[in-house]
Order: structure tokens, then C-alpha cells, then sequence
């Protein structure tokens, strides 16, 4: 099932502020803080807002990902990711 392509490619996501990303040791994951709380992202989407910092094109950071991955075709799962993203208020 392919995600459908929005205007994504030119892109520089970045987290809202009332969100900081980082790695946890003992959760042994990156999570994401905000005021009320905190969520235990998975590996991938770790990776994914790690490189949300709004200095990289949605694109660039696919291809990236791919690299980290060893993998291909991640564009239609990263688009969905940050469409998740974004309805949660995640990212902007």
C-alpha cells in the first residue's frame, strides 16, 4: 500500500518546540519529551525526527535513511510516518 506522495520533497520538517528529541539510555530508544509527558519512538521513527531539524529536505533525509538502512523504496513509509506525525503536532 503506497502512501499517497504529497508535496513533501522540498520540505525541511522540524519538531514544534514544546518538543525535544533525545536519546534515553535506559529506555535504550529515543523518545520525545513535551510537557505532559514523554513517548518511546521505535527505532525508525527515532531516526526519522532525528533528522527533522528543519536543515534537511524531506528528500535528503529518504536518502539518508536508505543509507543508515541498507534499503530502498522507505519513501512511501517515511511520508507516512510524518503524516502520523504531523496529526499528533508532532512536527511542522
Amino acid at each position: 500500500m503506497n502512501a499517497p506522495r504529497h508535496d513533501y520533497a522540498s520540505l525541511r520538517p522540524h519538531l514544534r518546540t514544546m518538543f525535544r528529541l533525545q536519546w534515553e539510555d535506559v529506555q535504550d530508544a529515543y523518545v520525545l519529551l513535551y510537557p505532559e509527558g514523554m513517548v518511546k519512538l521505535n527505532p525508525s521513527a527515532g531516526e526519522i525526527l532525528a533528522r527533522c531539524d528543519g536543515t534537511r529536505e524531506l528528500d535528503d533525509i529518504i536518502d539518508e535513511l536508505e543509507d543508515l538502512f541498507n534499503a530502498s523504496d522507505l519513501a512511501a513509509d517515511v511520508y507516512r510516518f510524518i503524516d502520523h506525525a504531523r496529526q499528533r503536532g508532532w512536527l511542522d
